[in-house]
Protein backbone atom coordinates (compact mmCIF):
# COMPACT_ATOMS: atom_id res chain seq x y z
CA UNK A 1 0.00 0.00 0.00
CA UNK A 2 1.28 3.47 -0.84
CA UNK A 3 0.69 6.80 0.88
CA UNK A 4 -0.28 9.81 -1.30
CA UNK A 5 2.53 12.33 -1.53
CA UNK A 6 2.80 15.53 -3.58
CA UNK A 7 -0.43 15.27 -5.51
CA UNK A 8 -0.76 11.94 -7.28
CA UNK A 9 2.64 10.60 -6.24
CA UNK A 10 2.80 7.79 -3.71
CA UNK A 11 5.50 6.39 -1.51
CA UNK A 12 5.69 3.15 0.45
CA UNK A 13 7.93 1.77 3.17
CA UNK A 14 8.05 -1.99 3.61
CA UNK A 15 10.34 -4.41 5.39
CA UNK A 16 11.30 -8.04 5.58
CA UNK A 17 12.77 -10.27 8.25
CA UNK A 18 13.33 -13.82 7.03
CA UNK A 19 15.01 -16.46 9.15
CA UNK A 20 15.79 -19.96 7.93
CA UNK A 21 16.81 -22.66 10.42
CA UNK A 22 18.34 -25.68 8.70
CA UNK A 23 19.44 -29.21 9.52
CA UNK A 24 21.92 -30.15 6.78
CA UNK A 25 22.96 -33.74 6.26
CA UNK A 26 23.95 -33.69 2.61
CA UNK A 27 22.59 -30.37 1.35
CA UNK A 28 24.24 -29.32 -1.93
CA UNK A 29 26.62 -32.27 -2.00
CA UNK A 30 27.06 -35.73 -0.50
CA UNK A 31 28.47 -35.95 3.01
CA UNK A 32 31.75 -37.77 3.57
CA UNK A 33 31.41 -40.87 5.76
CA UNK A 34 31.97 -39.99 9.40
CA UNK A 35 30.82 -36.38 9.07
CA UNK A 36 28.01 -35.18 11.30
CA UNK A 37 25.02 -33.01 10.26
CA UNK A 38 25.20 -29.21 10.41
CA UNK A 39 22.61 -27.05 12.18
CA UNK A 40 22.38 -23.30 11.54
CA UNK A 41 20.13 -20.28 11.22
CA UNK A 42 20.57 -17.63 8.54
CA UNK A 43 18.74 -14.32 8.37
CA UNK A 44 17.83 -11.63 5.87
CA UNK A 45 16.59 -8.20 6.95
CA UNK A 46 15.41 -5.66 4.37
CA UNK A 47 14.05 -2.14 4.37
CA UNK A 48 12.43 -1.07 1.08
CA UNK A 49 11.48 2.47 0.08
CA UNK A 50 9.47 3.11 -3.10
CA UNK A 51 8.37 6.43 -4.62
CA UNK A 52 5.94 6.35 -7.55
CA UNK A 53 4.83 9.33 -9.64
CA UNK A 54 3.64 9.75 -13.22
CA UNK A 55 7.18 10.56 -14.38
CA UNK A 56 9.45 8.35 -12.29
CA UNK A 57 9.51 5.29 -10.06
CA UNK A 58 12.32 5.25 -7.51
CA UNK A 59 13.26 2.37 -5.23
CA UNK A 60 15.97 1.54 -2.74
CA UNK A 61 16.37 -1.68 -0.76
CA UNK A 62 18.81 -1.93 2.15
CA UNK A 63 19.72 -5.49 3.08
CA UNK A 64 21.53 -7.21 5.94
CA UNK A 65 22.36 -10.92 5.56
CA UNK A 66 24.05 -12.99 8.24
CA UNK A 67 24.34 -16.40 9.88
CA UNK A 68 23.47 -16.25 13.56
CA UNK A 69 26.69 -16.13 15.56
CA UNK A 70 29.02 -15.68 12.57
CA UNK A 71 30.25 -12.29 13.78
CA UNK A 72 30.89 -10.43 16.99
CA UNK A 73 28.10 -9.10 19.18
CA UNK A 74 29.62 -5.63 18.85
CA UNK A 75 30.50 -4.00 15.54
CA UNK A 76 34.17 -3.58 14.69
CA UNK A 77 36.28 -3.19 11.57
CA UNK A 78 37.04 -6.90 11.32
CA UNK A 79 33.51 -8.27 11.43
CA UNK A 80 29.92 -7.51 12.27
CA UNK A 81 29.11 -5.54 9.11
CA UNK A 82 26.83 -7.35 6.65
CA UNK A 83 24.81 -4.36 5.45
CA UNK A 84 24.55 -3.90 1.69
CA UNK A 85 22.48 -2.15 -0.95
CA UNK A 86 20.34 -4.75 -2.71
CA UNK A 87 18.51 -2.29 -4.98
CA UNK A 88 18.83 1.39 -5.88
CA UNK A 89 17.18 2.30 -9.16
CA UNK A 90 15.05 4.89 -10.91
CA UNK A 91 12.62 4.06 -13.71
CA UNK A 92 12.18 7.22 -15.79
CA UNK A 93 8.85 7.16 -17.66
CA UNK A 94 9.25 8.81 -21.08
CA UNK A 95 5.95 7.78 -22.69
CA UNK A 96 2.63 6.59 -21.31
CA UNK A 97 -0.51 6.56 -23.45
CA UNK A 98 -2.64 6.61 -20.29
CA UNK A 99 -1.06 9.88 -19.14
CA UNK A 100 -2.12 12.94 -21.15
CA UNK A 101 0.48 15.11 -19.43
CA UNK A 102 3.29 13.28 -21.24
CA UNK A 103 3.73 14.70 -24.77
CA UNK A 104 4.33 12.73 -27.96
CA UNK A 105 3.20 9.26 -26.93
CA UNK A 106 4.10 7.36 -30.11
CA UNK A 107 4.08 4.11 -28.11
CA UNK A 108 1.88 2.89 -25.28
CA UNK A 109 4.68 2.85 -22.71
CA UNK A 110 8.42 3.52 -22.72
CA UNK A 111 10.81 3.96 -19.80
CA UNK A 112 14.47 3.74 -18.86
CA UNK A 113 15.37 1.90 -15.66
CA UNK A 114 18.86 2.66 -14.41
CA UNK A 115 20.81 1.56 -11.34
CA UNK A 116 21.15 -1.54 -9.15
CA UNK A 117 18.17 -3.73 -9.95
CA UNK A 118 16.79 -7.25 -10.17
CA UNK A 119 16.38 -8.80 -13.63
CA UNK A 120 13.37 -11.14 -13.58
CA UNK A 121 12.01 -12.65 -16.80
CA UNK A 122 9.60 -15.50 -17.55
CA UNK A 123 9.98 -18.43 -15.14
CA UNK A 124 13.42 -17.17 -13.98
CA UNK A 125 15.20 -20.07 -15.68
CA UNK A 126 17.95 -17.81 -17.08
CA UNK A 127 17.27 -14.41 -15.50
CA UNK A 128 15.86 -14.24 -11.98
CA UNK A 129 16.29 -12.56 -8.61
CA UNK A 130 17.26 -15.80 -6.83
CA UNK A 131 15.08 -14.82 -3.89
CA UNK A 132 15.58 -18.18 -2.16
CA UNK A 133 19.20 -17.26 -1.47
CA UNK A 134 19.32 -14.87 1.46
CA UNK A 135 21.67 -12.53 -0.47
CA UNK A 136 19.46 -12.77 -3.61
CA UNK A 137 20.72 -11.47 -6.97
CA UNK A 138 20.93 -8.01 -8.58
CA UNK A 139 22.75 -6.26 -11.42
CA UNK A 140 24.16 -2.76 -11.93
CA UNK A 141 22.56 -2.03 -15.29
CA UNK A 142 20.41 0.14 -17.53
CA UNK A 143 17.26 -1.33 -19.11
CA UNK A 144 15.09 0.29 -21.81
CA UNK A 145 11.50 -0.98 -21.44
CA UNK A 146 8.88 -0.78 -24.21
CA UNK A 147 5.23 -1.89 -24.26
CA UNK A 148 3.18 -1.45 -27.44
CA UNK A 149 0.17 -3.29 -28.90
CA UNK A 150 0.73 -6.36 -26.77
CA UNK A 151 4.47 -6.51 -27.41
CA UNK A 152 7.07 -6.26 -24.66
CA UNK A 153 10.65 -5.35 -25.59
CA UNK A 154 13.43 -4.85 -23.04
CA UNK A 155 16.97 -3.90 -23.99
CA UNK A 156 19.57 -3.95 -21.21
CA UNK A 157 23.31 -3.47 -20.73
CA UNK A 158 25.94 -3.37 -17.98
CA UNK A 159 29.65 -2.55 -17.80
CA UNK A 160 31.62 -3.39 -14.65
CA UNK A 161 34.74 -1.63 -13.43
CA UNK A 162 36.80 -1.81 -10.22
CA UNK A 163 37.57 1.79 -9.41
CA UNK A 164 36.94 5.44 -10.29
CA UNK A 165 40.24 6.58 -8.78
CA UNK A 166 42.24 9.28 -10.57
CA UNK A 167 45.13 7.66 -12.36
CA UNK A 168 43.28 4.35 -12.77
CA UNK A 169 43.88 3.56 -16.45
CA UNK A 170 42.39 1.13 -18.93
CA UNK A 171 39.44 -1.19 -18.46
CA UNK A 172 41.08 -4.27 -16.99
CA UNK A 173 38.61 -5.82 -14.57
CA UNK A 174 39.53 -8.07 -11.67
CA UNK A 175 36.29 -9.52 -10.29
CA UNK A 176 35.65 -8.41 -6.72
CA UNK A 177 34.77 -10.39 -3.57
CA UNK A 178 38.44 -11.12 -2.86
CA UNK A 179 39.68 -11.88 0.67
CA UNK A 180 42.13 -9.30 2.09
CA UNK A 181 44.59 -12.05 3.07
CA UNK A 182 45.48 -15.48 1.72
CA UNK A 183 47.93 -18.26 2.65
CA UNK A 184 50.97 -18.74 0.42
CA UNK A 185 52.29 -22.14 -0.67
CA UNK A 186 54.05 -22.57 2.70
CA UNK A 187 51.02 -21.62 4.78
CA UNK A 188 52.12 -18.09 5.67
CA UNK A 189 49.38 -15.45 5.73
CA UNK A 190 49.97 -12.61 3.27
CA UNK A 191 47.97 -9.75 1.68
CA UNK A 192 46.13 -10.75 -1.49
CA UNK A 193 48.11 -9.36 -4.47
CA UNK A 194 46.40 -6.60 -6.46
CA UNK A 195 44.57 -7.48 -9.70
CA UNK A 196 44.72 -11.19 -8.90
CA UNK A 197 42.26 -13.88 -7.82
CA UNK A 198 44.32 -16.22 -5.60
CA UNK A 199 44.22 -19.99 -6.04
CA UNK A 200 44.30 -22.54 -3.21
CA UNK A 201 44.21 -26.31 -2.85
CA UNK A 202 41.92 -28.31 -0.56
CA UNK A 203 44.34 -27.72 2.34
CA UNK A 204 43.96 -23.96 1.95
CA UNK A 205 47.50 -23.44 0.64
CA UNK A 206 48.16 -21.45 -2.51
CA UNK A 207 48.65 -23.76 -5.49
CA UNK A 208 48.93 -23.28 -9.24
CA UNK A 209 46.30 -25.98 -9.84
CA UNK A 210 44.02 -24.78 -7.04
CA UNK A 211 40.57 -23.23 -7.11
CA UNK A 212 39.77 -19.49 -6.87
CA UNK A 213 39.59 -18.12 -3.32
CA UNK A 214 36.73 -15.65 -2.85
CA UNK A 215 35.37 -13.85 0.19
CA UNK A 216 31.87 -14.56 -1.14
CA UNK A 217 30.77 -16.47 -4.23
CA UNK A 218 30.34 -14.34 -7.36
CA UNK A 219 27.13 -16.13 -8.26
CA UNK A 220 25.43 -19.48 -8.70
CA UNK A 221 26.60 -22.37 -10.87
CA UNK A 222 30.11 -22.37 -9.42
CA UNK A 223 30.71 -18.87 -10.74
CA UNK A 224 34.13 -17.61 -9.64
CA UNK A 225 34.23 -14.29 -11.51
CA UNK A 226 31.63 -11.70 -12.39
CA UNK A 227 31.08 -10.61 -15.97
CA UNK A 228 32.95 -7.60 -17.34
CA UNK A 229 29.95 -6.53 -19.41
CA UNK A 230 26.61 -7.86 -20.60
CA UNK A 231 23.83 -6.97 -23.04
CA UNK A 232 20.43 -8.55 -23.59
CA UNK A 233 17.29 -8.21 -25.68
CA UNK A 234 14.00 -9.66 -24.46
CA UNK A 235 10.89 -9.85 -26.67
CA UNK A 236 7.48 -11.21 -25.68
CA UNK A 237 3.97 -11.28 -27.13
CA UNK A 238 0.74 -12.93 -26.08
CA UNK A 239 -1.46 -14.52 -28.75
CA UNK A 240 -4.77 -15.42 -27.15
CA UNK A 241 -3.94 -17.77 -24.27
CA UNK A 242 -0.41 -18.44 -25.56
CA UNK A 243 2.62 -16.36 -24.69
CA UNK A 244 5.91 -16.57 -26.60
CA UNK A 245 9.08 -14.97 -25.23
CA UNK A 246 12.53 -14.79 -26.79
CA UNK A 247 15.85 -13.91 -25.18
CA UNK A 248 19.24 -13.00 -26.65
CA UNK A 249 21.88 -12.59 -23.94
CA UNK A 250 25.58 -11.82 -24.28
CA UNK A 251 28.03 -11.69 -21.38
CA UNK A 252 31.74 -11.03 -21.61
CA UNK A 253 34.45 -12.04 -19.12
CA UNK A 254 37.90 -10.55 -18.57
CA UNK A 255 40.79 -12.69 -19.78
CA UNK A 256 43.44 -13.86 -17.34
CA UNK A 257 46.71 -15.78 -17.15
CA UNK A 258 48.27 -17.81 -14.34
CA UNK A 259 50.81 -15.85 -12.32
CA UNK A 260 52.69 -16.07 -9.03
CA UNK A 261 54.01 -13.61 -6.45
CA UNK A 262 56.93 -14.43 -4.13
CA UNK A 263 56.21 -14.02 -0.43
CA UNK A 264 59.11 -13.96 2.06
CA UNK A 265 58.07 -14.63 5.66
CA UNK A 266 61.10 -14.91 7.91
CA UNK A 267 63.12 -17.92 6.78
CA UNK A 268 60.26 -19.14 4.58
CA UNK A 269 59.88 -18.28 0.92
CA UNK A 270 56.48 -19.17 -0.44
CA UNK A 271 54.46 -18.24 -3.49
CA UNK A 272 50.96 -16.95 -4.02
CA UNK A 273 49.49 -18.36 -7.20
CA UNK A 274 46.54 -16.80 -8.90
CA UNK A 275 44.76 -15.54 -11.99
CA UNK A 276 46.10 -12.20 -13.22
CA UNK A 277 43.52 -10.11 -15.06
CA UNK A 278 45.77 -7.87 -17.16
CA UNK A 279 44.95 -8.99 -20.71
CA UNK A 280 43.09 -7.02 -23.34
CA UNK A 281 39.98 -8.49 -24.90
CA UNK A 282 37.27 -10.66 -23.38
CA UNK A 283 35.86 -14.17 -23.52
CA UNK A 284 32.40 -13.61 -25.01
CA UNK A 285 29.47 -15.96 -24.44
CA UNK A 286 26.14 -15.77 -26.28
CA UNK A 287 22.87 -17.42 -25.25
CA UNK A 288 19.63 -17.31 -27.22
CA UNK A 289 16.32 -19.13 -27.20
CA UNK A 290 12.59 -18.96 -26.60
CA UNK A 291 9.94 -20.06 -24.11
CA UNK A 292 6.30 -20.86 -24.92
CA UNK A 293 3.58 -20.88 -22.27
CA UNK A 294 -0.02 -21.75 -23.08
CA UNK A 295 -3.29 -22.42 -21.27
CA UNK A 296 -5.33 -25.20 -22.85
CA UNK A 297 -8.84 -26.64 -22.55
CA UNK A 298 -12.23 -24.97 -22.28
CA UNK A 299 -11.68 -24.18 -18.61
CA UNK A 300 -8.01 -23.30 -19.21
CA UNK A 301 -7.11 -25.89 -16.59
CA UNK A 302 -4.19 -27.31 -18.60
CA UNK A 303 -0.87 -25.44 -18.80
CA UNK A 304 1.82 -26.26 -21.35
CA UNK A 305 5.34 -24.88 -21.21
CA UNK A 306 8.15 -25.59 -23.68
CA UNK A 307 11.50 -23.91 -24.16
CA UNK A 308 14.85 -24.22 -25.91
CA UNK A 309 18.06 -22.21 -25.41
CA UNK A 310 21.42 -22.53 -27.16
CA UNK A 311 24.78 -21.30 -25.87
CA UNK A 312 27.86 -20.55 -27.97
CA UNK A 313 31.12 -18.61 -27.89
CA UNK A 314 33.57 -19.04 -25.02
CA UNK A 315 33.20 -19.71 -21.31
CA UNK A 316 34.60 -17.37 -18.67
CA UNK A 317 37.77 -19.49 -18.75
CA UNK A 318 38.11 -19.32 -22.55
CA UNK A 319 36.83 -22.81 -23.40
CA UNK A 320 34.72 -23.21 -26.53
CA UNK A 321 30.97 -23.56 -26.05
CA UNK A 322 28.27 -25.36 -27.99
CA UNK A 323 25.56 -26.52 -25.58
CA UNK A 324 21.80 -26.29 -25.15
CA UNK A 325 18.96 -26.83 -22.71
CA UNK A 326 15.33 -27.79 -23.26
CA UNK A 327 12.34 -27.82 -20.96
CA UNK A 328 8.87 -29.31 -21.36
CA UNK A 329 6.08 -29.51 -18.78
CA UNK A 330 2.34 -30.09 -18.65
CA UNK A 331 0.25 -29.00 -15.68
CA UNK A 332 -3.37 -29.70 -14.75
CA UNK A 333 -5.34 -27.63 -12.22
CA UNK A 334 -8.50 -29.01 -10.65
CA UNK A 335 -10.22 -27.36 -7.71
CA UNK A 336 -7.51 -26.97 -5.05
CA UNK A 337 -4.90 -29.18 -6.73
CA UNK A 338 -2.23 -28.64 -9.38
CA UNK A 339 -0.41 -31.62 -10.92
CA UNK A 340 2.68 -31.15 -13.08
CA UNK A 341 4.82 -33.55 -15.09
CA UNK A 342 7.93 -32.24 -16.82
CA UNK A 343 11.37 -32.82 -18.20
CA UNK A 344 14.48 -30.63 -18.15
CA UNK A 345 17.50 -31.54 -20.26
CA UNK A 346 20.77 -29.61 -19.89
CA UNK A 347 23.47 -30.58 -22.35
CA UNK A 348 27.15 -30.64 -21.40
CA UNK A 349 28.59 -27.30 -20.33
CA UNK A 350 25.43 -25.20 -20.69
CA UNK A 351 25.39 -22.50 -18.02
CA UNK A 352 21.89 -21.38 -16.91
CA UNK A 353 23.20 -17.83 -16.54
CA UNK A 354 21.71 -15.69 -13.78
CA UNK A 355 18.47 -17.47 -12.99
CA UNK A 356 16.94 -19.16 -9.97
CA UNK A 357 18.24 -22.77 -10.03
CA UNK A 358 16.62 -23.65 -6.70
CA UNK A 359 13.26 -23.47 -8.46
CA UNK A 360 14.01 -26.15 -11.04
CA UNK A 361 16.60 -28.84 -10.25
CA UNK A 362 15.61 -29.96 -6.79
CA UNK A 363 15.37 -28.04 -3.53
CA UNK A 364 18.59 -29.59 -2.21
CA UNK A 365 20.57 -27.52 -4.77
CA UNK A 366 22.80 -30.31 -6.07
CA UNK A 367 22.94 -28.78 -9.56
CA UNK A 368 23.63 -25.29 -10.93
CA UNK A 369 23.39 -23.62 -7.53
CA UNK A 370 26.51 -23.57 -5.34
CA UNK A 371 28.29 -26.02 -7.66
CA UNK A 372 29.01 -25.66 -11.36
CA UNK A 373 27.63 -27.46 -14.37
CA UNK A 374 28.07 -31.25 -14.19
CA UNK A 375 30.58 -32.37 -16.82
CA UNK A 376 27.99 -34.76 -18.20
CA UNK A 377 25.08 -32.32 -18.20
CA UNK A 378 21.76 -33.17 -16.57
CA UNK A 379 18.69 -35.21 -17.52
CA UNK A 380 15.85 -34.40 -15.10
CA UNK A 381 12.30 -35.76 -15.47
CA UNK A 382 10.10 -34.61 -12.58
CA UNK A 383 6.62 -34.87 -11.05
CA UNK A 384 4.97 -32.33 -8.76
CA UNK A 385 1.69 -32.10 -6.88
CA UNK A 386 0.43 -29.08 -4.94
CA UNK A 387 -2.63 -28.47 -2.76
CA UNK A 388 -3.77 -24.94 -1.84
CA UNK A 389 -6.60 -24.30 0.60
CA UNK A 390 -9.61 -22.32 -0.59
CA UNK A 391 -8.52 -19.19 1.24
CA UNK A 392 -4.92 -19.59 0.10
CA UNK A 393 -3.67 -19.59 3.67
CA UNK A 394 -2.24 -23.13 3.58
CA UNK A 395 -0.45 -25.08 0.86
CA UNK A 396 1.39 -28.39 0.62
CA UNK A 397 3.66 -29.52 -2.21
CA UNK A 398 5.40 -32.79 -3.01
CA UNK A 399 7.99 -33.12 -5.81
CA UNK A 400 10.04 -35.98 -7.24
CA UNK A 401 13.20 -35.52 -9.36
CA UNK A 402 15.03 -38.21 -11.32
CA UNK A 403 18.63 -37.16 -12.00
CA UNK A 404 20.92 -38.62 -14.66
CA UNK A 405 23.87 -37.57 -16.80
CA UNK A 406 22.88 -36.24 -20.21
CA UNK A 407 26.17 -37.46 -21.75
CA UNK A 408 28.30 -40.56 -21.29
CA UNK A 409 30.92 -40.23 -18.55
CA UNK A 410 33.88 -42.44 -17.64
CA UNK A 411 35.57 -43.18 -14.32
CA UNK A 412 39.30 -42.80 -13.64
CA UNK A 413 39.94 -46.23 -15.21
CA UNK A 414 38.11 -45.38 -18.43
CA UNK A 415 35.01 -47.44 -17.66
CA UNK A 416 31.58 -46.04 -18.51
CA UNK A 417 29.65 -44.79 -15.52
CA UNK A 418 25.97 -45.42 -15.00
CA UNK A 419 24.08 -42.33 -16.15
CA UNK A 420 21.68 -42.56 -13.20
CA UNK A 421 22.78 -40.10 -10.49
CA UNK A 422 19.97 -40.44 -7.98
CA UNK A 423 16.46 -39.43 -6.97
CA UNK A 424 15.26 -36.56 -4.80
CA UNK A 425 11.95 -36.08 -2.98
CA UNK A 426 10.98 -32.61 -1.72
CA UNK A 427 8.08 -31.93 0.66
CA UNK A 428 7.03 -28.37 1.53
CA UNK A 429 4.30 -26.90 3.77
CA UNK A 430 3.33 -23.21 3.79
CA UNK A 431 1.04 -21.52 6.31
CA UNK A 432 0.01 -17.87 6.56
CA UNK A 433 0.10 -17.09 10.26
CA UNK A 434 -1.27 -13.60 9.65
CA UNK A 435 -1.24 -11.08 6.82
CA UNK A 436 2.46 -10.29 7.25
CA UNK A 437 3.89 -13.60 8.53
CA UNK A 438 4.35 -16.87 6.63
CA UNK A 439 5.77 -20.13 7.94
CA UNK A 440 7.44 -22.61 5.59
CA UNK A 441 8.53 -26.10 6.59
CA UNK A 442 10.52 -28.28 4.21
CA UNK A 443 12.00 -31.78 4.27
CA UNK A 444 14.02 -33.29 1.41
CA UNK A 445 15.72 -36.62 0.75
CA UNK A 446 18.35 -37.69 -1.77
CA UNK A 447 19.09 -41.30 -2.71
CA UNK A 448 22.26 -41.09 -4.81
CA UNK A 449 24.46 -43.55 -6.69
CA UNK A 450 28.24 -43.80 -7.02
CA UNK A 451 27.92 -41.78 -10.23
CA UNK A 452 26.89 -38.81 -8.07
CA UNK A 453 30.28 -39.02 -6.34
CA UNK A 454 31.98 -38.53 -9.70
CA UNK A 455 29.60 -35.70 -10.61
CA UNK A 456 30.43 -33.88 -7.35
CA UNK A 457 34.19 -34.53 -7.53
CA UNK A 458 34.20 -36.84 -4.49
CA UNK A 459 36.54 -39.83 -4.13
CA UNK A 460 34.44 -42.93 -5.01
CA UNK A 461 33.37 -44.89 -1.95
CA UNK A 462 34.09 -42.10 0.53
CA UNK A 463 30.62 -40.51 0.68
CA UNK A 464 27.28 -41.50 2.17
CA UNK A 465 24.84 -41.95 -0.71
CA UNK A 466 21.72 -41.10 1.32
CA UNK A 467 21.27 -37.44 2.21
CA UNK A 468 18.66 -35.33 3.94
CA UNK A 469 17.84 -31.71 4.60
CA UNK A 470 15.12 -29.98 6.62
CA UNK A 471 14.35 -26.33 7.32
CA UNK A 472 11.91 -23.98 8.99
CA UNK A 473 11.57 -20.54 7.43
CA UNK A 474 9.76 -17.61 9.05
CA UNK A 475 9.04 -14.74 6.66
CA UNK A 476 7.76 -11.45 8.11
CA UNK A 477 6.92 -8.68 5.61
CA UNK A 478 5.39 -5.58 7.23
CA UNK A 479 3.95 -2.65 5.29
CA UNK A 480 4.58 0.25 7.63
CA UNK A 481 1.81 2.43 6.15
CA UNK A 482 -0.80 -0.33 6.12
CA UNK A 483 -3.45 -0.41 8.81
Amino acid sequence: MGRPFCGQAQFSLTGQLRTRTELRDGYGTLEIKGNTPAFLTSQRARLNFNYHSSRVIFQTSLQDVRVWGADASTINNADGNRLSLHEAWADIILANAKDSTLPGNAVEYFSVKIGRQELVYDDQRLLGNLDWLQQARRHDAVVFKLLHKGWQADLGAAFNQNSDAIGYNGTYYTPANLPPYVKDSKGNLAPTPAAMIPLANTAGLSARTGSPVLATAAGTNGMNQDYKSMQFLYLAKKFGSTRIAGLAFSDEFAKYSLDSVKNIAGADTGYIYGRRFNHSGVNARFTTGALLSSQLGQRKDWTLQAGYYYQMGKSKDGAGLGAYTTTLSLGYARQNFIWTAGWDYVKGGFDPLYGTPHKFWGSMDYFYAASGSPAGGLNNPFLKGKYTSSGGRFSAELAYHYFAFADDQKDSKGNLLSKYLGSEVDATLNYGLNKITTLELGACWMAATTSMEYAKGITPGSARLNAGWAYLQINIRPDFFSK
